[in-house]
C-alpha cells in the first residue's frame, strides 16, 4: 500500500465544471464581456483559474498586455467561486467512501492547480476537507502542474518519499508532475482530460507504477493493492 496518496480536485473528486463555468461567466458579465457555453469552458480547464480566463481572452481576440484586464477578471472569478463553491457541481459516485477508507490507512493531500483558498472552499462544500491532512495549491505559476513541487511539498508534509506516493487525477498536467516527483500516477476516467503526457516528458528509470481507473471502487482497490 502506498504511504501517502495526493489527489487533484477539480475533474478526479468533484464535478465542478458547472460552477467553474459559472465563476467565469460572472467575471465576464461584471467587465461587459460575451459568456461562455460549459461545454467551452470544459475544454480550457486544468490550469487554474488564470489560464481559463487568458484562454477566454484569446477565444475573444482580446489582447491584455499588461494583464490589467485578467487580474480583474481574475477577481470576479474570485468572488464568484467562493459565493458558490459547488453549488452547481457534486462529488463524484463512491469518492466519500473511498475517501473515508483510505484516510483510515495512510495520509492523504489535495495537489491542485487551484488556488489554496478556492480548493479549501470547495472541500469544505463538499465535505471532503476532513479526508485531508494537507491542502497544496497553485498559488504562483511555477507551482502549476506538471511542475513537481506541490507533490514534493504534499511528500513533505505527509512526511513520506514521493517514492512512495501516488498521484490521482485526470488529465496531463497530473501525469507529468507525477512523473517529475517519482510518484506512481493513477488516471480517472470520469474526469476532463485524457491520459496523454507532454511530448517532452520522460519516465523517471525504473518508471513508476501507473495505473488508469473507471470508478471509485476500482480506485479504491488499486490504491490499497499490495
Amino acid at each position: 500500500m502506498f504511504a501517502g496518496v495526493a489527489f487533484d480536485l477539480d475533474g478526479t473528486l468533484v464535478d465542478s465544471i458547472a460552477d467553474i463555468g459559472h465563476a467565469l461567466n460572472c467575471a465576464l458579465r461584471e467587465a461587459s464581456l460575451p459568456t461562455f457555453e460549459v461545454s467551452l469552458v470544459r475544454t480550457w480547464v486544468g490550469d487554474g483559474p488564470d489560464g481559463l480566463i487568458r484562454r477566454a481572452l484569446a477565444h475573444l481576440d482580446i489582447d491584455d498586455p499588461h494583464q490589467k484586464l485578467g487580474a480583474q477578471l481574475r477577481a470576479g472569478y474570485d468572488r464568484a467561486a467562493l459565493a458558490a463553491p459547488l453549488e452547481h457541481g457534486c462529488v463524484y459516485p463512491g469518492i466519500d467512501v473511498a475517501l473515508a477508507t483510505l484516510a483510515m490507512r495512510t495520509p492523504l493531500a489535495v495537489v491542485t492547480n487551484k488556488p489554496t483558498h478556492l480548493a479549501r472552499a470547495v472541500l469544505a462544500a463538499a465535505n471532503l476537507a476532513q479526508h485531508f491532512r494537507s491542502v497544496h495549491g497553485a498559488d504562483h505559476h511555477a507551482l502549476r502542474k506538471p511542475a513537481p513541487a506541490m507533490l514534493q511539498a504534499a511528500a513533505t508534509q505527509l512526511g513520506v518519499a514521493t517514492t512512495r506516493m501516488a498521484m490521482v487525477g485526470d488529465s496531463a498536467a497530473d501525469l507529468g508532475a507525477a512523473r517529475r516527483a517519482g510518484c506512481a500516477a493513477v488516471f480517472v476516467d470520469w474526469g476532463y482530460g485524457r491520459p496523454e503526457l507532454p511530448p517532452d516528458d520522460r519516465w523517471r528509470d525504473p518508471a513508476p507504477r501507473f495505473a488508469r481507473v473507471t470508478s471509485a471502487d476500482a480506485l479504491l482497490k488499486t490504491l490499497l493493492e499490495p
